[in-house]
């Protein structure tokens, strides 16, 4: 099974990149920036929220009733004349979910390490969130899951299996930041090494979590 980050570089990683930049009016490399840094941050969000019953009894419930997988079926269809309204709540009521209270500051995080405001951040956002839970939903009947073990080693497969555990920590320094965004930039720095440049960001991200 692929990690995320080898799911992004893709061609279908590419059509989402193309997809979502234009949505948003973005340039594809920052656009592909936020997205390197934001599927692993989100799946790590996801698995820490699979560890308990009632987590991974809901997430296990979206990925069986509603994220089967088939938004990515016809991503042209999806982007063309500009994402649903539908699609764009539902990313917002994921991020809700699975990010809580450090939403706001995760996203400004990240717009500070792209380059790019945190209202764009936001939107991206909103729209890779479904498309994850789609990742998530097609590999899962793929692959027979259908327990929170099963669904908690799906998720590590997408980050990289139990090889990042370093990097792991890193992303739950991210997710357990008290707000004031000291933690969150100092993390940020350590992962990213400040560059902004998407070849060095995928590099450094791929070598956390397994990917190419």
């Amino acid at each position: 099974m692929s990690g995320i980050l080898d799911l992004l570089n893709s061609d279908l990683g590419k059509s989402i990149v193309d997809g979502v930049a234009g949505q948003t009016n973005q340039p594809q490399n920052k656009t592909q920036d936020v997205l390197t840094m934001a599927l692993p941050l989100l799946t790590a969000a996801m698995k820490r929220n699979a560890n308990s019953p009632q987590g991974a009894e809901g997430l296990m419930n979206a990925l069986n009733n509603k994220h089967d997988g088939s938004i990515l079926d016809n991503l042209g269809g999806l982007f063309e004349g500009g994402v649903d309204s539908s699609v764009l709540n539902d990313g917002s009521n994921i991020l809700g979910h699975v990010l809580g209270s450090k939403q706001q500051h995760i996203e400004n995080t990240l717009g500070a390490k792209s380059g790019m405001d945190a209202n764009s951040v936001s939107q991206i956002l909103k729209i890779a969130a479904p498309l994850l839970l789609g990742v998530l939903g097609k590999q899962s009947r793929q692959n027979n899951v259908n327990n929170s073990n099963d669904l908690g080693n799906l998720l590590g497969g997408l980050m990289g299996g139990n090889s990042a555990g370093q990097e792991q920590n890193f992303l739950e320094n991210m997710l357990d930041a008290d707000g004031d965004g000291s933690v969150i930039d100092d993390v940020a720095g350590m992962m990213l090494g400040g560059s902004n440049n998407k070849n060095d960001l995928g590099g450094m991200l791929g070598s956390l979590f397994g990917g190419k």
